[in-house]
């Protein structure tokens, strides 16, 4: 049960003051109050406060904590969880610099889905869409840590979205089949003898920058040609765990990539990793990318444009080459989900879909083809 009630009172100065108080109980049977300048504004939070009592999501202001302590609560958690270091920065960035200014001091049970909806407005202006989807993620993520913690019944944020029109959706860039010949070739003229091995898991294998600065040659299977991604190294050099669940996986190895790899075991020097770095310890990301995949770049002059001495392609364009490569080859869709270590099938048609799509329609041409063939023999 719920009431309004009109509260008159008088200041020190003898001014008289009026306000709109609703008097009800909530979940938990106690009495509660909760005070407005208008009655158009307290029938309005009656009728809203009446339905979360009734269903058993109604948190009072007086029980509630502000934005702020939560987003403190949540990162505290990703701490104990031990994510990587980099994720935690990139989390406590996105709360200092963009949720605090916009709602850090409101209450969560003063949240509602209209407020949640507008604060998406403002970042979608404010920002470029991949980072304002970044921000509204780490918000709804602080209020269900909340939620989890029982200091508020419900996610108001969890059915807002960013979308994405395909069009702002850019396609990777792929280096051709030509570009990959003459990377290779030139990899095994390399001064370095471990440049080669490297480049033939980027473009063979697909893995992750991370998960080439963690392996371990008890990942390598050279007989029966397979690279097992159990671990990875962090942005600071830490091994751990792989990016996700689905990164755990097994992916074939082809002749060229196996013998580099068993050329490269006699040379490497002792060791648990298969690309350390000169100190023996786990190789940094600009090392690998410049110093050792940059030279065969240049020698082929797959360079970019205007720049003689920059290579044209980072790591992730060779991961982005493999997958290519694969569904060139006709691997079904899900297999490639698994040897790129995608989360859900909708990442991999997300990023490679239009190469799917190319693949479909050569089929249909090949058949058409065939059509022809026998419609005119008729």
């Amino acid at each position: 049960m719920s009431s309004i009630r009109k509260r008159t009172w008088y200041t020190a100065t003898g001014e008289t003051k009026k306000a709109w108080l609703v008097d009800y109980r909530d979940s938990a049977g106690k009495r509660r109050f909760k005070q407005f300048n208008r009655k158009k504004d307290a029938d309005a939070w009656r009728v809203n406060a009446s339905f979360q009592v009734a269903h058993g999501i109604h948190t009072p202001d007086s029980q509630s904590i502000t934005v702020s302590e939560a987003a403190k609560l949540w990162l505290d958690r990703c701490r104990s969880e031990q994510l990587e270091t980099t994720t935690i920065a990139a989390y406590d960035q996105q709360v200092r610099l963009h949720i605090e200014p916009l709602c850090g001091e409101v209450k969560l049970s003063q949240l509602t889905t209209p407020m949640a909806e507008n604060l998406r407005d403002k970042l979608a202006r404010r920002m470029s869409r991949p980072m304002a989807v970044r921000v509204l993620r780490a918000l709804k993520a602080i209020i269900s840590e909340a939620q989890r913690r029982g200091l508020v019944a419900q996610n108001v944020a969890l059915g807002v979205k960013i979308s994405r029109k395909d069009r702002e959706r850019p396609k990777p860039k792929i280096p051709t089949k030509t570009e990959l010949a003459e990377i290779l070739t030139a990899s095994a003229s390399s001064e370095q003898p471990m440049v080669h091995p490297l480049a033939c898991l980027l473009v063979f294998a697909g893995l992750r920058a991370s998960e080439l600065r963690g392996l371990a040659w008890a990942e390598l299977d050279l007989k029966n040609g397979t690279v097992t991604v159990s671990q990875r190294a962090d942005a600071a050099g830490n091994i751990g765990p792989p990016k996700s669940k689905a990164s755990f996986r097994s992916i074939p190895l082809p002749k060229m990539a196996v013998k580099a790899l068993k050329r490269w075991k006699l040379a490497c020097p002792p060791g648990d990793l298969v690309f350390p770095s000169p100190t023996g310890k786990v190789m940094s990301h600009p090392y690998m990318a410049r110093t050792l995949m940059g030279p065969p770049q240049i020698a082929s002059k797959i360079v970019k444009p205007g720049l003689s001495s920059t290579p044209r392609f980072g790591l992730h364009a060779f991961r982005h080459a493999a997958a290519s490569l694969w569904i060139d080859q006709r691997v079904n869709a899900k297999r490639v989900q698994v040897w790129m270590g995608h989360g859900s099938i909708q990442v991999t048609f997300d990023t490679y879909g239009h190469l799917f799509e190319q693949v479909d329609q050569d089929n249909e041409i090949a058949n058409a083809v065939e059509r022809s063939i026998f419609a005119d023999a008729t």
